[in-house]
């Protein structure tokens, strides 16, 4: 056909001849097709590699760099509601031409790359029915046709494909690469052709201006196809539509997500590694400091912090040679003693060994244990707030207020 309409033998591939397939080929058994004129192939759902040889991807890479318009035919019978590949050219995970026939979604699938990225064009079509077709897909520039048993079914303008493939460019016929895509029924007449409108080639009655009463029949079903897609493709949006309708009639919650727990709106709890009230506020965590009553200890007693309380109490002051130990302070004497509940208690605790000379041996305020100059206070514990910051001194740690904040009651610990 193709030489009867004068075209070069040179600009075109026919595939299936070129890849020498035969009955004993892995993945592929030779059957009868629509016509006898040409070998036709079962492509069985086993794995397989069915793609060109080295010189087939030379010779495909050529044309394609002197050519700006080509056409891809085909005649297949694909297994019914199956989904599969017909053909791919492409480079590693890069497809420049790849024909996809999706039965689950009864589409039809080009895949191509522009710019450097990928590109896909569908078009809804039930190719895979179990019944012969024949499928034409022709690109000149970003003009796209499709034709379908010689029909007219799509006509686009896409961004323009580039044809530019690279050396390590392979063809694969009937899968996408070695382990996907598997293309499940018959395929035959499988072309490549470089020339304008090259579907003529598969269908030269193509070139009539007036349709015949087959033509007529065959754009009857074709409206009738498209309106059974046009009910289908309604009753999916009025599905979303009622669907959308009942999300917009939902509240939605905003929840608050603390150390791994979720709070919902309006809950409130205690942090007291803070000594803080938290409230999850529209999602919004806001916490202020407990508020602590001022404190009004008797004279023999003095503030002071207790574990695993956030507030002051007040507990009973010792004195020793006119000075004033508060709770948990120590005085070194005769031996160390420290003050609880208002007596000097003997401290029976040996003072570990310090790892300086004893010209740089310090005694911390209200210790009786000496450390070397330098030593770090604030990483014995010493309680600041989350406003405060801990400071070292040559004796002691001391709470100080971050910039912008004051000390509450005149604690430097806590501020705000």
């Amino acid at each position: 056909t193709a030489v009867g309409f004068g075209m070069d033998p040179n600009l075109q591939i026919d595939i299936i001849t070129e890849m020498d397939l035969v009955n004993t080929t892995l993945g592929v058994t030779q059957v009868s097709g629509l016509h006898n004129a040409s070998k036709a192939f079962l492509f069985q759902d086993i794995e397989r590699e069915i793609h060109a040889a080295p010189h087939v991807s030379e010779k495909l890479i050529q044309l394609f760099r002197n050519k700006s318009e080509f056409t891809f035919l085909a005649t297949l019978q694909q297994k019914a509601s199956t989904s599969g590949v017909i053909l791919s050219i492409r480079e590693l995970e890069h497809s420049y031409f790849e024909l996809e026939s999706s039965g689950l979604r009864d589409e039809i699938r080009y895949h191509y790359r522009f710019n450097g990225k990928s590109r896909t064009e569908v078009f809804p079509y039930r190719l895979a029915d179990g019944q012969w077709h024949k499928i034409a897909v022709s690109l000149s520039a970003s003009h796209l046709l499709l034709h379908v048993d010689c029909n007219r079914i799509y006509e686009r303008i896409i961004d323009p494909p580039e044809i530019n493939l690279t050396p390590e460019s392979n063809l694969w016929l009937g899968q996408r690469n070695r382990k996907h895509g598997f293309f499940k029924g018959v395929i035959q007449d499988v072309k490549l052709i470089f020339i304008p409108n090259g579907y003529i080639t598969q269908c030269p009655n193509l070139n009539r201006t007036c349709p015949t009463c087959s033509d007529f029949l065959s754009l009857v079903q074709g409206i009738m196809d498209l309106q059974e897609l046009l009910a289908k493709m309604t009753e999916k949006l009025n599905y979303a539509e009622t669907r959308l309708s009942q999300l917009e009639d939902c509240h939605c919650e905003k929840t608050c997500q603390v150390n791994g727990l979720i709070y919902r709106d309006k809950d409130s709890w205690v942090e007291d590694d803070h000594c803080r009230n938290c409230t999850c506020k529209s999602g919004v965590v806001e916490c202020r400091r407990m508020s602590c009553p001022p404190l009004d200890c008797p004279p023999d007693a003095l503030p002071v912090h207790v574990e695993s309380q956030c507030c002051k109490i007040c507990k009973a002051k010792c004195i020793y040679g006119g000075k004033v130990l508060a709770e948990g302070q120590r005085i070194l004497t005769k031996s160390c003693r420290e003050c609880r509940n208002g007596v000097l208690v003997k401290v029976m605790e040996p003072c570990p060994p310090l790892n300086c000379s004893e010209k740089d041996h310090v005694l911390p305020e209200n210790q009786c244990c000496s450390v070397c100059r330098g030593h770090n206070f604030c990483a014995e514990g010493h309680r600041c707030g989350e406003n405060s910051e801990c400071k070292n001194w040559n004796t002691k740690a001391t709470c100080e207020c971050k910039s912008g904040y004051l000390s509450v009651q005149g604690d430097s610990a806590y501020c705000e």
